[in-house]
């Protein structure tokens, strides 16, 4: 067993799921299935029960799962150190991060600090805001960014707010969004309600020939192929060539999506997650919004 073993492991107790893992690592189920199989057999053990509900670590399973995160906080902690023997800033950056941020924001951001501190081993979960949530609660990351708003004691920067808009394909700008089908995508409760009560204002029913998608670039595609109409936020919009319309409340008030940064207290003490603060303050120009 090597590092990548460690990792995998580490993943699949977070995940639960073979498939949510592989997806993690970028690698195929099939590959994971094999090299679990292997460790079994060098271990001469079975480490993992497979059901309808995921997985579940054997007993011996468990054993080995507490020697691996041991072991993974000991090389995080010996990289570390290190690092800073050499006065460079090192060691295992763990974010956690919304699934827009990180497909829109998160990238460009992420290479401008993986340039400036090479020595970091970066690892990114992205899901959903409020899953991201729970997780940080329990520690898992030293470090979230997420959409919504959540009752945090720690450090929280606010990195901006942006527009919610209702979207068409160029083809129905000027039609009403009743007369056309609505594609909806899954989102949390409280932009839920705040949606539910936008359409209730502008007299907009539920659309009976509604699709219902769990990713916002699928629906953007979708609209822009003239399946219907969406609301998606302004930040998933670069290059869309449709009609966008900001979507505000009766009393003028603006429908908008806050993007947070979420600091642990441990994380807050290491230098690669107070480097990573300062670099995302630094390329979101709002340094001032700490709430």
């Amino acid at each position: 067993m090597d590092e990548q073993d460690f990792q995998l492991l580490a993943v699949i107790d977070e995940t639960g799921n073979i498939t949510h893992a592989a997806d993690r690592l970028y690698v195929t189920q099939s590959s994971v299935s094999k090299r679990i199989r292997q460790m079994e057999q060098e271990l001469g053990t079975t480490l993992l029960i497979r059901s309808r509900q995921g997985v579940h670590f054997t007993p011996a399973g468990e054993i080995v799962l507490r020697h691996v995160h041991a072991a993974l906080d000991g090389l995080d902690a010996m990289r570390q150190e290190i690092g800073q023997s050499r006065g460079k800033v090192a060691g295992t950056l763990a974010i956690g991060t919304s699934i827009n941020y990180g497909m829109y924001r998160l990238p460009e951001q992420l290479t401008a600090y993986q340039s400036r501190y090479p020595l970091v081993h970066t690892r990114v979960t992205v899901d959903r805001s409020q899953d991201l949530f729970a997780h940080l609660l329990k520690g898992r990351y030293d470090v979230a960014i997420l959409r919504g708003e959540f009752e945090w004691g720690g450090e929280r920067i606010l990195l901006g707010r942006e527009s919610v808009c209702a979207i068409t394909c160029d083809r129905d700008r000027d039609r009403p969004l009743a007369s056309l089908a609505q594609i909806t995508r899954r989102t949390d409760a409280a932009m839920e309600r705040e949606i539910a009560q936008w359409m209730r204002e502008n007299r907009i029913p539920a659309s009976q020939s509604r699709i219902i998608v769990n990713s916002t670039a699928t629906c953007v595609e979708m609209v822009r192929r003239g399946l219907g109409w969406g609301i998606v936020p302004e930040m998933c919009l670069a290059g869309f060539t449709g009609g966008i319309r900001p979507l505000s409340f009766a009393n003028g008030e603006p429908l908008v999506r806050s993007t947070y940064m979420m600091v642990t207290e441990q994380g807050k003490e290491l230098p690669q997650v107070q480097a990573f603060v300062t670099l995302i303050r630094e390329m979101c120009g709002d340094s001032k919004n700490a709430v």
